[in-house]
């Protein structure tokens, strides 16, 4: 994933004209933006477990416009691999990070009891 988001980030930071998917008219650029968000940085607060929820929840979104919108005239083959990002970051949406987690560390930090 990460690999994908850093490629874009390249894209992004070349002198070249930008060609990327419009998502909801936002411009090339912006939604270029957007993609290196949920594609590079959320995954890396992934990662590190920080703001878990959220990072997947960016990602997640990502991932749903990458299969249902930039690829929707695709076969299933060309939509796969975000339809199981997709569903992989929704489960961190809805589990949290680990007791492993920077997350967790904040957490009983500011509640010791835990």
């Amino acid at each position: 994933m990460m690999i994908h988001g850093f490629s874009k980030l390249e894209m992004l930071l070349n002198d070249e004209k930008i060609e990327f998917y419009n998502f909801m008219g936002l411009g090339d650029e912006v939604s270029l933006i957007l993609a290196v968000i949920g594609e590079l940085l959320a995954p890396l607060l992934l990662v590190i477990g920080l703001k878990t929820r959220l990072a997947a929840l960016i990602a997640a979104v990502t991932m749903a416009v990458a299969a249902f919108g930039a690829h929707a005239g695709d076969g299933i083959e060309d939509r796969e691999h975000s339809l199981i990002y997709l569903i992989l970051f929704l489960s961190l949406v809805f589990s949290g990070a680990g007791k492993w987690s920077v997350d967790e560390f904040l957490s009983r930090k500011k509640n010791p009891k835990k």
